[in-house]
This record gives C-alpha cells, structure tokens and sequence, in this order.
C-alpha cells in the first residue's frame, strides 16, 4: 500500500487508538513512519522522585493516540505492538469529529497550561472571543480561583482543561437556561452577566 492510498483525504476520518499504557509515544512514532497522520497531545507534568524533581511529557488522554486514516486500511496500525483497537462500536471503528481534534490540536498549539480533565456533563458552554483560542468552544469550570475551558472529547469522554483569562470568555447563548452546578453558583452567575 503507497502513501497515496494511506492519505486517502475523501475517506479519511480521526480515530482513537487505544492502546497499551505507556505506549503512546512508541505507538504514535510507529504510526508516524508507517505513513499515517496521527495527533499525540501531550502536557508537561512536575514529577517528585526520591531525590529530585523532574518535568516530564505525559499523553493528555493515557492510553489513547488519534490517528487520521480510512478504516478500510487500518490493519497496518493494529500490528504495532502496544496497540490495541480503534474504538467503536462493537468492531465497527467510530470517528471523531473534525472539529473536535481541530479545538485539541489549537489548545496545543496556543502553549496555554493544559491538562487531563475528568469529562463533564453539565456546566456552561462557553466560547473563547480574545486570546490565542479565539472562537474555540468549551465548557467552563473554576479551579482554585482560576477559570479554565474545558474542551471534551465525546467518543473517550475525556476533557482537557486549558486556563484562560476571565475577559476571553462570553456565554454561547444566554437564551438557553444554564445549568448551575450546586457548588459553582458565583461562576455560572458571572458567565450570565457577560
């Protein structure tokens, strides 16, 4: 199989691979010289070891690589050891939207502070209007008195949580009723004002 057939672009969708843990990097530079496109966000985390610590860059999603491919070719990428499957539903692989690896790959590139965040299902949907992610959308939660995007992924239901300034970040539609969590009332108030 040539490279032209790999990049297929009218078939061509992004999947997740999953694959064993602590494979990603292996995995994805596997994938890489096999000629496919794969998409491997990573973020760097401070480790304490016995007698130092060190900055390490550790998968945003552990145990997960995308990969942009038709999933009629996908047999090459399932013979990489570490790798597992594509996910999907039952053995038909499922893709990932466009958009959604476009917002992934834009936090990335933005050099915010990003993140592994537990997915969530409620909370304000926001939309970025300043800064370096303007007009990337998300949900919004407040941590340690800071405000962060939230940018989910739904096929893995994961998220990651990118900081961003107080003034970047205008309510999606203030018609819509907000959600409120019990916990956060001051921060879905503020989003109402804006």
């Amino acid at each position: 199989m040539n490279n032209e057939e790999l990049c297929d672009g009218g078939r061509n969708k992004w999947f997740a691979l999953r694959v064993k843990p602590r494979f990603e990097k292996t995995v994805a530079s596997i994938v890489r010289s096999k000629g496919y496109e794969e998409f491997l966000p990573l973020y760097r985390s401070r480790r304490r070891w016995s007698d130092r610590f060190q900055a390490v860059d550790l998968p945003l999603f552990p145990g997960y690589l995308f990969c942009h491919l038709n999933p009629e070719h996908r047999l090459p990428l399932l013979t990489i050891p570490g790798a597992l499957h594509l996910i999907g539903i039952g053995r038909t692989p499922a893709a990932i939207d466009d958009e959604e690896i476009a917002v992934l790959q834009a936090a990335m590139r933005s050099g915010l502070g990003a993140e592994p965040w537990p997915f969530l299902d409620i909370g304000q949907r926001v939309r970025l209007e300043e800064g370096p992610l303007a007009g990337l959308e998300g949900l919004l939660i407040e941590v340690c008195k800071k405000q962060r995007l939230i940018v989910s992924v739904t096929l893995l239901r994961r998220s990651v949580a990118v900081e961003v300034q107080r003034e970047w970040v205008r309510p999606l539609d203030c018609n819509k009723p907000t959600i409120l969590s019990p916990w956060k009332p001051q921060l879905a108030a503020a989003a109402i004002s804006r």
